[in-house]
């Protein structure tokens, strides 16, 4: 039996311009990270939070060599009874790989919703990108024990995954509507000034900077 979310978006993919919803509508997530907060300075529709989230992970990963040395410090210096500095430090390896695997979620999602939609939004991508990554871009103003612990407390906020997650499924079940086998346009035909592939380069480009932004 198919489902309700299945059925609806199979209605939408007979719309040319269904596609577009997949960067505007909200996501259904669980119901606990639909009803967390917007990061401040965040764009509210799931592509551009996925961007967002995107600036900010990258950027907030890009600083771990630059703090490093001052987290282990820290770690050194305020021991919990009974608890092992090697175990502490590992878990700063731990979340090194989680962030490595988000980013290439949250890169997915977005070339995905890129694809699918039948205008362009890339630049609106970068844009968000852009401004995920000002969330650090105080980092060279900080003291080194400041930025250590803005380092150590960042979170992930709860809507990114989620978020990322569903605008994947969304534009991979409604992509196929639009035929993205069909001859491509002539190079630089209805392009904005920023290239599909920029995006995708600033995506893969880690830059170090800081919170306060």
């Amino acid at each position: 039996m198919i489902s309700p979310l299945l059925f609806a978006l199979t209605l939408l993919a007979q719309d040319a311009d269904a596609a577009q919803a997949i960067a505007a509508a909200p996501p259904e997530a669980a119901a606990e990270t639909v009803e967390a907060a917007f990061p401040p300075g965040a764009p509210r529709d799931p592509y551009g939070l996925v961007a967002w989230c995107y600036g900010a992970l990258s950027a907030h990963k890009g600083l771990r060599d630059q703090v490093m040395p001052e987290v282990t410090r820290i770690e050194t210096a305020f021991r919990r009874p009974g608890s092992s500095l090697a175990d502490d430090l590992r878990v700063y390896d731990e979340l090194d790989e989680l962030s490595a695997r988000n980013l290439a979620l949250f890169s997915r999602a977005m070339e995905a919703a890129e694809k699918a939609s039948p205008r362009p939004i890339n630049a609106q991508g970068a844009d968000a990108i852009r401004r995920g990554r000002i969330t650090w871009s105080r980092a060279e103003d900080l003291p080194k024990a400041r930025l250590a612990q803005e380092w150590m407390s960042w979170t992930l906020p709860a809507r990114c995954e989620a978020t990322a997650t569903v605008l994947e499924q969304r534009a991979a079940l409604m992509g196929p509507a639009f035929d993205l086998t069909a001859e491509p346009e002539a190079p630089g035909a209805g392009k904005p000034d920023v290239a599909p592939e920029d995006a995708g380069a600033d995506r893969d480009a880690v830059v170090e900077q800081t919170p306060g932004g």
